[in-house]
């Protein structure tokens, strides 16, 4: 903390020195869109020397978008420890005769973030290794953990079936999204749909018929609607005859009828026997797990929430900050709690501030580069610092960046988390110019359209900029 505290007085002392003009090809990028200069916020320094090289307009309150997950990740990272592990406990409340459990199955959650197929696959090998190998009752589902409260998964956007409005859950599974295929069938005048998973908690209507034309247009002409009060999915349109084949994503079903769908959807693939439905419950604390499934280490949860900006999961981070340090179950306001709490332990409270869901899908987020630039300073200082480096995005190499920068020499020379909604552009890490100086960066940019290009742009020319320093 001492050398912190030096680091911020010695950006306090050099800050006279620094650039308080915005960069010629920053200027003209901005000129060239019609962009006025007064949307932009930039906050450049070294990080070695505390040195400012670039100031412009750091003490506006902008919207961040996804570049506040860096807070939350962060203050997961120094409160959890790199190597913290959500776990998901199984019980049998019954009796395992020759391999049959002669009674139910039981799940607790604990917000694991990741419980993906192929982790819910690897808990129910587990299962079997613990002499499981039927189930003559029903599923048990204990996600008291978090108390989520109501929750309009289309308040944000008007996108309910969206994976990234999905509610935090203590039992979250695969995100609660299924992934839709379609493939045109000429011979039949038709399009044929299937589902990863196959959940047969799904009834999927098909009213697709194919059109002549080019493989194109918002969703391939796809309509979609869902009748919640029997789980009905309601496939319509015309879908173009030219596609070989196109997939969506959407959510369903609520979160435990999920869990149901695809637990035993796995569990029969796997070779075991299991008919029986599900329900909610809560575990009484003093009883005894048969096994307690681990997580991945928070180390590598981290780099799936910034790289790929996940909003579920920055969200059940949230959620996870609120459980374990205030005690369950979590809530958005614990977790927030926990951020602010946080925030002043370490000197870098501000009144400015101001953190809705930890994930930046939100447009009452606030907060000003110079608020995060002493974030990224810093977690520059801490023994976790390469774990939170590692967790951004690459330019020109991987995640949100992938695509970005390519043929340039920024390429892998930036780590950086990216933030991006309608008329909000952002970014926040950290670069290492021509000569190795590394620098911290944030830039947050609000304005009408600017998210569709210009952002971009205006953002290239400052790291093309930085990069010659």
């Amino acid at each position: 903390m001492r050398g912190f505290s030096i680091a911020v007085l010695l950006l306090a002392l050099t800050v006279q020195a620094a650039e308080t003009e915005l960069p010629p090809e920053v200027r003209s990028a901005l000129d060239i869109r019609h962009v006025p200069h007064d949307t932009l916020s930039i906050l450049v320094v070294d990080v070695a020397t505390g040195a400012t090289v670039l100031d412009w307009r750091s003490d506006e309150l902008r919207n961040p978008a996804s570049t506040i997950k860096l807070l939350t990740t962060l203050v997961a990272l120094d409160v959890l420890g790199p190597a913290y592990r959500w776990r998901t406990d199984v019980y049998a409340d019954g009796e395992i005769k020759d391999g049959r459990l002669e009674g139910d199955l039981v799940l607790k959650g604990y917000g694991d973030p990741f419980l993906v197929t192929e982790r819910v696959w690897q808990l129910l090998r587990e299962i079997r290794h613990a002499g499981i190998r039927e189930i003559g009752g029903d599923l048990l589902l204990d996600d008291s953990w978090f108390d989520v409260g109501s929750y309009d998964p289309g308040a944000f956007d008007h996108q309910p079936l969206r994976a990234y409005n999905v509610a935090p859950n203590a039992l979250l599974m695969n995100f609660k999204v299924v992934r839709y295929w379609f493939e045109p069938d000429p011979r039949a005048d038709a399009v044929n749909i299937w589902l990863d998973p196959p959940l047969d908690d799904i009834r999927v209507r098909n009213r697709l018929t194919l059109a002549a034309g080019s493989c194109r247009g918002y969703q391939r002409g796809i309509a979609i609607s869902v009748n919640d009060r029997i789980d009905e999915v309601t496939f319509s349109g015309r879908f173009p005859a030219a596609c070989k084949r196109y997939a969506m994503d959407r959510t369903v079903l609520s979160h435990n009828r999920y869990v149901h769908g695809l637990f035993r959807y796995l569990w029969r693939e796997s070779g075991g026997t299991f008919d029986g439905g599900w329900r909610n419950v809560v575990v009484e604390q003093e009883a005894a797990p048969v096994l307690s499934f681990r997580s991945l280490p928070l180390s590598e949860m981290i780099a799936r929430v910034n790289k790929h900006s996940n909003n579920v999961m920055a969200r059940q981070l949230l959620y996870t900050l609120g459980a374990e340090v205030n005690g369950a179950p979590g809530t958005e306001d614990s977790g927030k709690a926990v951020i602010s709490r946080w925030l002043t332990d370490n000197g870098l409270e501000s009144s400015s501030t101001a953190i809705e869901n930890g994930a930046g899908l939100s447009r009452n987020t606030r907060t000003t580069a110079k608020d995060m630039i002493a974030m990224l300073q810093f977690a520059w200082q801490q023994p976790y610092m390469p774990e939170y480096l590692a967790s951004m995005a690459i330019s020109g190499l991987d995640g949100t960046l992938k695509r970005r920068f390519g043929n340039t020499d920024l390429v892998g020379k930036a780590h950086l988390k990216t933030g991006s909604l309608d008329h909000v552009t952002a970014i926040a890490g950290y670069l290492q110019s021509r000569s190795g100086r590394r620098f911290a960066v944030v830039a947050l940019q609000n304005y009408e359209d600017i998210h569709r290009g210009p952002g971009d742009e205006v953002q290239e020319a400052l790291l093309r900029w930085l990069y010659e320093q």
